[in-house]
C-alpha cells in the first residue's frame, strides 16, 4: 500500500466576500486574501505561505514578526538556532489573535540531538515562545556524522514529543532520501515535513521525490536562492511579462509545484510583495522555463547534508 500523500487545496479560489476562517481555499485572513493549505498525512493542515525569520536580530523579531501578521501571514517558522524564539514569541502574544489561527514551526538545535537536551529544549522553547505546544517540530538537520549517526534516536524523541502534545507534529529538515529511509524503516513513524533547499537553481529533485515516495510534504527553504533570483533575465523575462517580480514568480513556481514555503523579509512592502501569489498563475510553459534553471550541486546555496556536520558553540 502506498503512503498518503499531503493534499494542496486549490490555490486558486473566488476571495471577494469569503468569511473570517477556513474555507476550501485555505485560512482566510484579515486581508480577504485566502492562503492554501496543505493537509499532511496525519491530517493536520498547514497554510502553504509562511514568514521565516532566518537571521532576523533578536532585538528587530518582535517588530518583524508583528509587520508580518499585520500583513496577513499566519504560518511562522523559527528555530532554537536562530535565537529569536523570544521575539516571535512577543509578537503573537502581542497580535491579539487566537491560538488556533496560528502556525508556528521551530526546529532542534545541533548540540543537542540526545534524548534528555531534546526534550529540555523544546520545553525551552516553548516557554520563549510563550506556547504550551508548538504546531511543528523539526530535526534541523541529520548531522550524519555526529552522535555516532544516530539521528534515528533523535527522530523518537520527537515522535515522543509529540505523543506528549508538545508537538502536535513532528518532521525533519535537510533529510537526504537515505535519512529518510532509515528513520523510516527503523522506527515506523513517518516525518509529515522535510524542509529542504529548493530553489530555480537548486530545484532538489531527488529529495523531493523521496518526500513523495513516503508520503511527506515538502518546504521549500531559501525558495529565491537568497536574492540571486532578483537578477536573472529568464525570470525577469516571465515576471515583466506577467507584470509582477521575480520573487513573485519564483514563489508562485514553488506553490504551483506543491511545496510550502515561506520567504523572509524584514521590510514592510517587500513582506506585502510576498504575500501577493494567489491572484496570478504561471502557465505550463512558464513551469517548466524556471524549472530547467537547475545547476545540480553547484546551485546549492547552504550546506550539503550529507557533510554538513556543524554544531553551535
Amino acid at each position: 500500500m502506498s503512503p498518503p500523500q499531503p493534499v494542496a487545496q486549490p490555490l486558486t479560489q473566488p476571495l471577494a466576500g469569503a468569511a473570517a476562517g477556513n474555507t476550501s481555499a485555505g485560512v482566510v485572513v484579515g486581508t480577504g486574501m485566502a492562503i492554501p493549505t496543505i493537509t499532511l498525512h496525519d491530517q493536520t493542515t498547514i497554510p502553504q505561505l509562511g514568514f521565516g525569520v532566518f537571521q532576523v536580530p533578536p532585538p528587530e523579531t518582535e517588530a518583524t514578526v508583528s509587520t508580518a501578521l499585520e500583513v496577513g501571514y499566519r504560518h511562522l517558522d523559527t528555530a532554537q538556532m536562530y535565537g529569536n524564539e523570544a521575539g516571535v514569541g512577543a509578537a503573537i502574544a502581542a497580535s491579539g489573535l487566537a491560538r488556533d489561527d496560528l502556525y508556528v514551526t521551530t526546529k532542534l538545535n545541533n548540540g543537542f540531538h540526545r534524548p534528555d537536551d531534546a526534550r529540555r529544549t523544546l520545553h525551552e522553547s516553548l516557554e520563549r515562545l510563550g506556547l504550551d505546544r508548538v504546531d511543528l517540530f523539526l530535526i534541523h538537520w541529520p548531522l550524519p556524522d555526529q552522535y555516532d549517526g544516530d539521528f534515528v534516536t533523535t527522530w523518537r524523541t520527537l515522535v515522543e514529543l509529540r505523543e506528549a502534545g508538545l508537538s502536535t507534529s513532528v518532521g525533519v529538515s535537510n533529510f537526504q532520501p537515505a535519512h529518510l529511509d532509515r528513520i523510516v524503516a527503523e522506527t515506523g513513524e513517518v516525518p509529515v515535513i522535510n524542509q529542504i533547499e529548493i530553489h530555480p537553481y537548486f530545484p532538489n529533485e531527488d529529495a523531493r521525490a523521496a518526500n513523495a515516495r513516503h508520503g511527506i510534504a515538502t518546504e521549500a527553504w531559501s525558495p529565491i536562492a537568497r536574492g540571486k533570483i532578483a537578477d536573472d533575465p529568464t525570470i525577469r523575462e516571465v515576471a515583466d511579462r506577467l507584470g509582477r517580480t521575480p520573487a513573485q514568480v519564483t514563489l508562485r513556481w514553488h506553490l504551483q509545484r506543491g511545496d510550502i514555503v515561506f520567504p523572509k523579509s524584514m521590510k514592510r512592502e517587500r513582506m506585502e510583495e510576498n504575500f501577493a501569489l494567489f491572484d496570478f498563475e504561471l502557465g505550463e510553459a512558464d513551469l517548466a522555463t524556471l524549472s530547467s534553471l537547475g545547476r545540480g550541486e553547484e546551485g546549492r546555496t547552504g550546506p550539503n547534508p550529507d557533510t554538513f556536520n556543524w554544531i553551535p558553540e
